[in-house]
């Protein structure tokens, strides 16, 4: 069957392949990375010191205070490193890392607002100092979300630039069709029917034992009369394949 080849309408080839891949450009990324890294460092400073004093409060020593933000926004920076690390791995293991920077981001919440309630001025209401404080632990959370959507932009842009060829091949596909003339393909309109020559030999002899004429033998399968002939009078000689 013949058949014509045409592109894929959903895939493009060439410059608009590039198109298809997703990504941002290095420029962008780069920016928004810069952002995103100064408004997290600004979120964990303004939670890192309202968790120092809380733990101060609650009667940690000043020179060992440090450490109990350090223990709480830590896990959110460790469990931050562990997404990216792992967002082309199990899905276990994804979960697992997205808990963690859910707990201790929650941590971080509860405690700021905590610290804000005990400790903010008696003219504010709890319910704004506690507004107010939140806002660092979540700007974290989310900061470093978008650190991670923005890391994996900027993986799928390196490859397709550190790779064309490969975005041009995947690119064009081509999708073979039958050829719609309208009509059946000529092959197959002239197409006989064909036998080996023991097959078409031992046909002729099942016939003749059936009574039918050399003619009709040789109208039956397509060869001359006197083939015919031939094969019933010397029935151990190889079939010809040729008509004469």
């Amino acid at each position: 069957m013949t058949g014509t080849a045409r592109p894929d309408p959903h895939v493009r080839s060439g410059a608009g392949a590039a198109r298809l891949v997703p990504g941002v450009s290095r420029l962008v990324i780069g920016t928004s990375l810069s952002g995103t890294i100064l408004l997290a460092l600004g979120a964990f400073w303004l939670s890192f010191t309202a968790l120092r004093d809380l733990a101060v409060l609650a009667g940690i020593p000043e020179t060992q205070a440090w450490v109990w933000p350090l223990i709480v926004d830590g896990v959110i920076l460790e469990a931050t490193i562990s997404v990216v690390a792992l967002r082309n791995q199990a899905a276990s293991a994804r979960r697992f890392a997205w808990l963690l920077l859910s707990a201790g981001a929650g941590v971080s919440v509860a405690a700021n607002i905590t610290h804000a309630v005990v400790a903010a001025d008696a003219r504010v209401p709890a319910l704004i100092a506690a507004l107010v404080a939140c806002i660092p632990p979540l700007v974290l959370l989310a900061m470093t979300h978008l650190t991670v959507e923005l890391l994996r932009n900027a993986d799928t842009t390196s490859e397709r630039d550190a790779d064309p060829a490969a975005t041009e091949q995947t690119a064009v596909a081509l999708v073979a069709t039958p050829a719609r003339t309208g009509r059946a393909p000529a092959a197959i309109e002239r197409a006989p029917r064909t036998r080996t020559g023991s097959d078409t030999r031992a046909r002729a002899v099942a016939l003749a034992a059936d009574g039918v004429s050399q003619r009709q033998i040789a109208a039956e399968l397509g060869v001359h009369p006197t083939t015919i002939g031939r094969w019933l009078s010397v029935p151990d000689q190889p079939a010809e394949g040729e008509a004469r």
